[in-house]
Parts: C-alpha cells; sequence; structure tokens
C-alpha cells in the first residue's frame, strides 16, 4: 500500500465510518480503484478493519467525558451492590427501565454490553464468510445499500422518536444490537443499521446515533484488533507505515464526521442518507446488469 492510497482509504473510512452510507462500501470501492493488494480479498480485510482504530480512537476523544462516566459508574455502582450485600433488583429508574440502584451511567453501561453480544457471537460464528471475497461482490453490496436505505426510510416514518438516552432499556439494547448485525454485511452500514434499530424502538435522532457511536467501542475494538493481529502475519512488510498514515487519517476525518451527524441529526432527517444510498445503489445495479462494471476483481 503506497501513502496515497493510505490517505485516500484513510479519508474514505473517516468519512463514512459514522455517515449511514456504509463504509465498508466505500472502502471496497476505494481499493478497487486505488489496486490495493492486486484485489487479495483477506489483505483488503484486515486493512479495511486496522483503519477502523481511527476512528475508534474519533469515538474515544469525542465521547471521552461520557465513556469515563460511564466506566467509573459503572465500577462504583457494582461496587455499592457487592459491598452491601443488596441481592434485589428494582425496575424504579426512569420510568422503569432499569434498576434502581443503578445510575444512568452504569445502566448505560449494561446496555452497551447487551448490545455488543449480538454482533459478537455471529462475527465470530461467521468469520470466514464476512472476510470472504463474497461479500466484496458488488451485487452484493448494491443490493444492502438499498435494502438498509428502505427499512431506514420506514424506521423515519413509523419511529415514535420520543425516547432520549435516559429512556433506554434492554428492549433498546437487543434491537440496535441485533439491527448491528447487519453491519457484517457490506453495504449495510453499521451506523445505518443502529441508527434504523434505534429509530424503530422510538428514539430521537440524536439518541440512536449517540447509542449507536457508543455501541461501536466494543465491536470495532474487537474487530481491529483480532485483525491487527492477523494483519502482521498477511501484510507485507513495508505495509505498515502506510497503514499507521491510513489509521491517523481516519480517525482526525471520522471525529469531524461525528460532529456533523450529530449536529445534522438534531433539526434533520435521515432522508438526504437514504436518497444517495437509493441512488448509488441503483446506479451498481445498472452497470452490473449492462456489464460495464465487474462484480468481484479478476
Amino acid at each position: 500500500m503506497s501513502f496515497l492510497q493510505a490517505i485516500i482509504l484513510g479519508i474514505v473510512q473517516g468519512l463514512t465510518e459514522f455517515i449511514p452510507v456504509s463504509s465498508t462500501a466505500h472502502l471496497v470501492f476505494a481499493s478497487r480503484w486505488t489496486n490495493l493488494y492486486d484485489g487479495n480479498a483477506s489483505q483488503i480485510t484486515a486493512t479495511m478493519a486496522v483503519i477502523q482504530l481511527g476512528t475508534l480512537a474519533a469515538v474515544f476523544v469525542y465521547f471521552a467525558s461520557d465513556i469515563l462516566s460511564i466506566t467509573f459508574a459503572f465500577i462504583k455502582d457494582h461496587w455499592a451492590l457487592i459491598t452491601r450485600r443488596k441481592n434485589r433488583m428494582y425496575y424504579g429508574g426512569t420510568h422503569g427501565v432499569r434498576p434502581i440502584w443503578l445510575s444512568e451511567d452504569a445502566w448505560l453501561g449494561w446496555l452497551i454490553i447487551i448490545g455488543s453480544i449480538p454482533i459478537g457471537v455471529v462475527g465470530i460464528v461467521f468469520k470466514d464468510f464476512i472476510e470472504g471475497q463474497g461479500t466484496k461482490n458488488l451485487w452484493f453490496i448494491a443490493t444492502m445499500l438499498i435494502v438498509i436505505a428502505v427499512f431506514l426510510g420506514i424506521a423515519e416514518l413509523v419511529g415514535s422518536q420520543r425516547k432520549t438516552i435516559k429512556h433506554l432499556g434492554v428492549t433498546d439494547a437487543i434491537v440496535v444490537g441485533l439491527a448491528q448485525v447487519l453491519a457484517l454485511m457490506p453495504g449495510a452500514s453499521r451506523s445505518g443499521s443502529t441508527i434504523m434499530g434505534g429509530l424503530f424502538a422510538g428514539q430521537t435522532r440524536e439518541t440512536a446515533a449517540r447509542f449507536s457511536f457508543l455501541l461501536s467501542i466494543p465491536a470495532i475494538t474487537a474487530s481491529g484488533l483480532l485483525e491487527l493481529r492477523e494483519a502482521w502475519n498477511i501484510l507485507p512488510e513495508n505495509g505498515f507505515t502506510p497503514l499507521i498514515v491510513a489509521t491517523v487519517v481516519s480517525g482526525i476525518v471520522g471525529y469531524l464526521a461525528i460532529w456533523f451527524l450529530i449536529a445534522f441529526l438534531r433539526k434533520n432527517s435521515t432522508a438526504v442518507f437514504i436518497v444517495y444510498r437509493l441512488i448509488l445503489g441503483s446506479v451498481l445495479l445498472v452497470l452490473l446488469y449492462m456489464g460495464l462494471l465487474s462484480p468481484t476483481v479478476n
């Protein structure tokens, strides 16, 4: 990987990881355009996963105060439970959605854990398929771009959009967590899928986005670290310096993308992203059908 390829991939990853247009789909396009690793699927997948660590760093920086509050509250509340020997859980909390002995921050920590279980299980079980050449097929990617756009549009129409962070319960974590599993399929978009799940669960757009970003931490961390270990063995020796550059660029651009999306969703719907996905997916399908675009790297 050259430094130019690294910068391009870093920008694409940073822009599209948090905006609901599918980072994997755009990285596949970018890797084809730049002829990254001559189309080697395993090397491209490893590179994508490692670059995600840059956008993970962006989440840690942007939500630093939230992460610290959740961590300290989680430890404090559970230590108090152990030392005071409380063994009964009363679902008083906020509108009956959390145990009364847990603070809102500690409860949010549990929701992140619960919401991360589905993608962790599915990711491990179907690891070989996810990393294979089949999921890089443009027919698959174009279809998922359209499918998630349609469901995101439906979620915008039917979602009550009344829940804020303090109103989230186990149901929200399960719904959004299951939606996050779709992110394992290129073209779906992790942020698009989880925001869609949040809207279906009745969350406001801003709440859905914030919970989506917080929920991304375990998934991206696990994926990035696992692939980093594998990347050490399968990537060329001269590819690690450009990989670091790509990761740094993705972190900087990713931070700006988080700021933009949260500010945008306070006053706007996801309609512009839905339209973009529909157009991109449709154009790809037409080009594929006409034989002007190859579904896989030759």
